[in-house]
């Protein structure tokens, strides 16, 4: 029997969503670490996004079985643009694929493990994920400012200010392992609601969260876990 899925919307006005919050029940036997909770809303030119995992995303915990979670926001929730998969998917029209890893640095003696966070582009010609354009790469030491952990919780704030369609609703996909998609709709960059109703990320903190992380250097070498 499929878990129970539940999708609960938030809104502050009678248009598009402020913010929305997905929550999945994982399936029994899931290794990897799963997003249980995901809230999402645009904050100014950036989409702010509090992700709770079952267990921590990273660590000796998961050991060589850690976070590889992906979300896609189409950013101005046409299908027009973005991500072609065949068939009727719901990822396809996404621009951007958030994609959340538990990673080891192997530049230093120790192996230290720490959470990654990729961002891609996805272009009218990318057939999957893979093929969009890379345009950042998050740390969560070196970035504080941009992405934060505490325990089983990831606090993110993606900068979506380049050139991404962009319209008055955008539209979040998240697609569990093994199971459906949830998608739902929020305010886009275009919309109005962003610009200083949802305060659920600054200044590198998220409601008790605060900035944490060590900045550190050179650039090290890695590998997903």
């Amino acid at each position: 029997m499929l878990p129970t899925l539940a999708l609960a919307l938030f809104s502050m006005s009678a248009g598009a969503k402020d913010r929305v919050t997905f929550r999945h029940t994982p399936l029994p036997g899931d290794e990897r670490p799963v997003i249980t909770e995901a809230v999402v809303g645009p904050q100014g030119n950036d989409f702010a996004l509090r992700l709770t995992f079952n267990k921590p995303p990273f660590g000796a915990e998961c050991g060589t079985r850690c976070a590889n979670s992906t979300l896609l926001i189409d950013t101005d929730a046409t299908a027009s643009s973005g991500l072609k998969l065949e068939g009727k998917q719901a990822e396809n029209g996404a621009d951007l694929a958030i994609i959340i890893q538990g990673a080891r640095d192997l530049s230093g003696a120790s192996g230290d493990s720490y959470l990654r966070v990729k961002v891609r582009r996805l272009s009218n010609e990318a057939k999957t994920v893979d093929e969009g354009e890379l345009i950042a790469e998050l740390d969560h030491r070196k970035d504080p400012d941009r992405i934060h952990v505490e325990g089983s919780t990831v606090f993110l704030l993606i900068d979506a200010s380049g050139d991404l369609p962009t319209g008055r609703k955008a539209r979040i996909v998240y697609h569990p392992p093994g199971d459906k998609a949830l998608q739902a709709s929020l305010a886009g960059m275009a919309g109005g609601s962003s610009q200083g109703k949802v305060m659920i990320f600054r200044r590198g903190s998220w409601g008790k969260a605060p900035q944490g992380g060590t900045r550190v250097s050179p650039e090290p070498q890695t590998e997903p876990r």
